[in-house]
């Protein structure tokens, strides 16, 4: 039987990637604006949005994070 905690574990292991992946390319997408584009109001306008994804993708990590060590991750399975 394992313990609780490993099985903790492996369930952090898919939100924490995946943050990390969109977080990198959205970081990526908005270093190649910065290069690009010389204009700070189209950096802006452009940069904004990315960043604004990758400061919403952590935080719903965060509370996903949460949820899981809450144990409430099995809450879609109750419907």
């Amino acid at each position: 039987m394992k313990n609780s905690h490993s099985i903790h574990v492996k369930k952090l292991i898919a939100p924490i990637v995946i943050t990390v992946i969109t977080v990198l390319y959205f970081m990526v997408y908005f270093g190649v604006i910065i290069f690009e584009v010389r204009e700070i109001p189209w950096i802006i306008l452009l940069g904004v949005v990315p960043l604004g994804f990758a400061a919403a993708m952590i935080y719903v990590c965060m509370q996903r994070i949460n949820e899981i060590k809450s144990g409430e991750e099995d809450d879609l399975s109750k419907y």
